[in-house]
């Protein structure tokens, strides 16, 4: 991502009346700080929820709020704002301002202003469900996606109306990352096309995480020393990217925080493999790194095995585990990404790109127990990705935290914009 792509840039912010607004502010501030010129543009509703004094004072240039004012710099402020700007992003979007642009409606400051626009647009939905996902809502987005315009995804959570689901407004970090990375894409020379499907659902990850059990009885089974801590790092920060996560969790005893992340709680290897291969068909990316069992025992029995007095030994009969990420591999689609993890103890380097070439991965992330402060248990970790093209980044010894944004970076490397 090319942090100074906004510097000197002309950025309009588009604010209309919806709670949201009391976010818009700092936006502005993060557009500032990163060298954009910032010049704000409202509706009369805006202003029930921020002052135009908050606005300019932000921004340091007047607010355009009205087609008609006096002090206006120009009699046509709509269109010599729209030269001024090099790109604009309207945040919050209410369905109102959504409906009007979409259908061509001009008639007040900022719709007239969004009619005359042709330039890079960011829209920024922010709503109650309901109006989220009702059919017109989505005919007018639809149509907003055909005209050019880039749509920032909204997140799930509290609601103003008092419940909790999808409708608030990204956060304005998240939409100051999505406008660099498309503008970025725009000064490489690449075209800010987009397919719309994809753009009204969050991208979706599959991560699963943490070990397996494997049941020899009531009371035993065979394990592994798997924490999840990894796997669970990766769904907190795909999540606090927008994402949509699946997390199909082994038994562990961590916590989840974003309201993007879908929790799936398995026990064996073979639930993990139903809920992985069930989800990945409607995801854009998965990353294996749960501690799978290659083996379980043949025969579970469903009473504590009691120990004879006369015996020396006991032996169990183990039987294949189904691969997960082999099953993934072979249903992957061309326009998905499978990311798998590796924890070798012996030729490292040689059986990770063994397993990524085999089981049809995008890249690998492998692991080394010879490493200290890495792998299980650790809440550091030290990994080298390998990706298809045969290119390799040995990382240092990080927090799993920062990993995981190492790990999210090198994906979103991948993606197609």
């Amino acid at each position: 991502m090319k942090n100074n792509v906004l510097q000197g840039k002309h950025i309009i912010v588009g604010i209309t009346g919806g709670i949201a607004a009391y976010k818009s502010p700092l936006l502005v501030r993060l557009l500032v700080k990163a060298g954009a010129e910032v010049t704000c543009a409202v509706t009369p509703h805006a202003l029930q929820f921020v002052t135009k004094l908050t606005l300019e004072t932000v921004s340091n240039h007047p607010v355009y709020s009205d087609l008609f004012e006096h002090d206006n710099p120009h009699t046509t402020e709509h269109i010599s704002l729209k030269d001024w700007g090099d790109a604009m992003v309207v945040a919050p979007a209410t369905a109102n301002i959504i409906s009007k642009v979409a259908n061509g409606i001009a008639d007040d400051a900022l719709s007239t202003l969004l009619l005359s626009f042709r330039k890079p647009l960011f829209i920024c939905p922010a709503m109650n469900t309901q109006m989220l996902e009702s059919p017109a809502l989505k005919r007018n987005m639809q149509q907003l996606c055909d005209d050019g315009a880039f749509i920032v995804q909204p997140e799930s959570g509290p609601l103003a109306c008092g419940t909790s689901g999808n409708g608030r407004m990204a956060e304005p970090e998240t939409i100051v990352d999505a406008m660099i990375s498309q503008l970025s894409a725009s000064c490489d020379g690449v075209a800010l096309t987009q397919d719309c499907s994809s753009t009204l659902t969050p991208f979706s990850v599959l991560i699963t995480a943490g070990p397996t059990y494997e049941k020899i009885d009531s009371v035993r089974f065979i394990g592994n020393f798997s924490t999840g801590k990894m796997g669970f790092a990766l769904a907190e920060e795909f999540a606090a990217r927008g994402c949509k996560v699946h997390l199909v969790a082994g038994p562990t005893h961590l916590s989840t925080n974003n309201t993007n992340i879908e929790r799936i709680d398995v026990t064996s290897a073979r639930e993990m493999y139903d809920a992985a291969t069930r989800l990945f068909p409607s995801c854009n990316a998965a990353i294996l790194s749960a501690a799978v069992a290659d083996f379980r025992p043949e025969h579970e029995a469903d009473h504590k095995i009691k120990k004879q007095s006369d015996q020396d030994d006991m032996t169990l009969h183990l039987v294949q585990n189904p691969d997960i990420l082999a099953s993934l591999g072979k249903a992957k689609r061309p326009d998905q990404i499978l990311v798998g993890f590796a924890l070798e103890t012996d030729n490292e380097l040689e059986n990770a790109k063994k397993k990524l070439s085999k089981k049809n991965l995008d890249f690998i992330v492998l692991n080394s127990l010879h490493d200290k402060g890495a792998g299980f248990g650790h809440d550091t970790n030290k990994v080298t990705i390998i990706d298809r093209d045969g290119n390799i980044d040995e990382g240092s010894l990080k927090s799993k935290q920062a990993v995981a944004k190492d790990i999210a970076d090198k994906m979103f490397s991948l993606v197609k914009i």
